[in-house]
C-alpha cells in the first residue's frame, strides 16, 4: 500500500494543479478574456490568439518559460532583437511608402505624435522609475511591439519586457475603441468632414530611392536604429525593386507569420502571475495607456495646426495615424472621417503620417539609445 499510496503522491506532484497558484488562476481568466477578444471580436487576432495563449500556458506550468524550456528559446530571440527586427522586414515588404513620398508633410504628423512617448518619460522619472526604464516603458505610446522589445532589451529592461510588450500590444489591438473618442473631442464636425485634395502619383524611381536614402540619412545620424529602420525599408526595397518578388513575398508572408507566432507567443508567456501581478506592472500599464492617448491627441492637435495653416486643406483626423501602428490607426482616421461624410476618403493621406510613426517610434528608440550610450 505505501508503494501505491507514494506512485500516486508522486503522479500528483507533477500535475499542473501541484504548481498553481491564486495568482496564477488570475492570469488564466485575464488570458482567456484576450482570447474572446481576439476570437469573438476580433481584436488583432495575429497578435492576440499567440499572446494570449503564451500567457495561458505560462500560468498553466510555469516551468515551460524556465531556462531550458520551449518558451524560454523563444524569449531569448526577443532578447536578442531578432524577432523585432525580423517583423520590421515584413512590415516594410508589406506597406506602399507612395503615400509618405507624395506628402512630405506627413513626416511633422508622425513626428508630432511622438509626443507622448517624451511626455510618458517624464511622467515615469516623476513615478520613480529610474532612466532607462522610463525610456523603455514609454516607448509603448508609438504603439509598436516590436519597437518596445527592441528598446527594453537593448537597455537591459528584460525584467520589465514582459508587461511593456503586453502592454503595447494590447493597445495596439485596441486602436479602434482608444484612439476615436479623443479624435472626437478634439476636433469638430465640420473639421471631420474636410476632404483632402488627392495624392499626387509616385514614380517607381522615386518609390526605389526612397528606402535608400532615408536609410543612408537615418543610420548615418543614428546608428543604432540601423537594426530596426535597415529591416523596415530593407522590405520596402524588397517590394518596390520589382526583382526579388520571391524575397518580398517570403518577408510579407511566411517569415512574418513565423516570427509573429514565435514572437507573440514568447512575450505571452513572460506574464507569469509572479512577474506580472505587481504595483510596476499596473503603473507601466497606466503610463503606458498615457502614453498612447498623448500621442494621438498630439497627432491630432498638429493636425489642426496644418489645418489653419493650408487654410483648411488638411483633415485633422489623419494626425491620429502618426502612431506606428500600420495600418490600423490609418482606418481608424478613414473610419470616423466617414463617420462625419460617407463620401470622405481618408486611408491613403492618413498612410502618410502612419508610416511617418513607424519610423519616428524607431527614431525615438535610437534616440533613447543614443542618450544612454547604448
Amino acid at each position: 500500500m505505501s508503494y501505491v499510496a507514494e506512485t500516486l503522491t508522486n503522479l500528483a506532484a507533477q500535475t499542473g494543479f501541484a504548481f498553481l497558484e491564486p495568482g496564477n488562476f488570475a492570469m488564466i481568466l485575464v488570458a482567456l478574456v484576450f482570447l474572446y477578444l481576439a476570437i469573438a471580436k476580433g481584436y488583432e487576432p495575429l497578435l492576440l490568439v499567440p499572446i494570449s495563449f503564451g500567457m495561458l500556458l505560462v500560468n498553466l506550468y510555469p516551468p515551460i518559460m524556465e531556462e531550458g524550456g520551449l518558451l524560454h528559446f523563444f524569449y531569448l530571440l526577443d532578447e536578442w532583437s531578432i524577432l523585432p527586427s525580423l517583423i520590421f522586414l515584413g512590415v516594410g515588404a508589406l506597406t506602399d511608402f507612395g503615400p509618405l513620398i507624395a506628402n512630405p508633410m506627413s513626416f511633422l504628423l508622425g513626428a508630432a505624435a511622438q509626443f507622448g512617448i517624451y511626455a510618458a518619460y517624464f511622467l515615469a522619472i516623476m513615478m520613480g522609475f529610474n532612466g532607462k526604464a522610463a525610456a523603455a516603458i514609454s516607448i509603448i505610446g508609438g504603439a509598436d511591439g516590436p519597437t518596445s522589445i527592441f528598446l527594453a532589451s537593448k537597455l537591459g529592461q528584460t525584467a520589465l519586457m514582459g508587461p511593456i510588450a503586453v502592454a503595447a500590444y494590447s493597445y495596439m489591438s485596441l486602436v479602434p475603441i482608444i484612439q476615436p473618442p479623443i479624435m472626437k473631442a478634439l476636433t469638430t464636425k465640420e473639421e471631420r468632414k474636410i476632404k483632402m485634395e488627392q495624392l499626387r502619383p509616385v514614380s517607381k524611381t522615386e518609390k526605389i530611392l526612397f528606402p535608400i536614402v532615408v536609410t543612408i540619412v537615418v543610420c548615418l545620424v543614428l546608428p543604432t536604429t540601423a537594426p530596426l529602420v535597415g529591416m523596415l525599408l530593407l522590405g520596402n526595397l524588397f517590394r518596390e525593386s520589382g526583382v526579388v518578388k520571391q524575397l518580398s513575398e517570403t518577408a510579407s508572408n511566411a517569415l512574418m507569420y513565423i516570427v509573429v507566432i514565435i514572437l507573440g507567443t514568447s512575450v505571452g508567456a513572460t506574464t507569469s502571475a509572479e512577474a506580472f501581478l505587481n504595483v510596476t506592472t499596473i503603473k507601466i500599464v497606466v503610463l503606458g495607456l498615457v502614453a498612447f492617448a498623448f500621442g494621438t491627441a498630439a497627432g491630432v492637435l498638429f493636425g489642426k495646426l496644418m489645418c489653419k495653416l493650408t487654410h483648411g486643406k488638411v483633415n485633422p483626423l489623419i494626425g491620429s495615424a502618426g502612431v506606428s501602428a500600420v495600418p490600423m490607426a490609418a482606418r481608424v482616421s478613414q473610419k470616423v472621417g466617414a463617420e462625419a461624410d460617407p463620401t470622405n476618403f481618408l486611408l491613403m493621406h492618413a498612410m502618410g503620417p502612419n508610416v511617418a510613426g513607424v519610423i519616428g517610434t524607431a527614431v525615438a528608440a535610437g534616440t533613447f539609445m543614443a542618450i544612454f550610450g547604448v
